[in-house]
């Protein structure tokens, strides 16, 4: 059973930084891509950016040049470096691993951004 757990979420302000981390269970983490999403209130939850087996990153442009994807797999983990944030980025941030067979999420964590 595969299994995600984020952390790292907080309230900053704008400007501010903050670094999620997820870590996975089960499976063969190194063999899947992984991808962080978020959902702002009112709104339909967005990819935020993905990283592949191969270390290959793709970013949605609002995160592009802010935002950085990267993961240890002797850890089972995949960070979100979020740099510059404004409250534009307010939302629950998502972990996403993405199975052969099938999709798994996180339970999400709150980032604040604060004006």
């Amino acid at each position: 059973q595969v299994q995600l757990v984020e952390s790292g979420g907080g309230s900053v302000q704008t400007g501010g930084s903050l670094r999620l981390s997820c870590v996975s269970s089960g499976s063969i983490f190194s063999l899947d891509s992984m991808g962080w999403y978020r959902q702002a209130p009112g709104k339909e939850r967005e990819m935020v950016a993905i990283i592949d087996s191969g270390g290959i990153q793709h970013y949605e442009d609002f995160a592009e040049g802010r935002f950085t994807i990267t993961r240890d797999n002797d850890k089972s983990t995949t960070y979100l470096q979020m740099n510059d944030l404004i409250p534009e980025d307010t939302g629950v941030y998502y972990c996403k691993r993405l199975g052969v067979m099938h999709d798994y999420w996180g339970q999400g964590t709150q980032v604040i951004v604060s004006s």
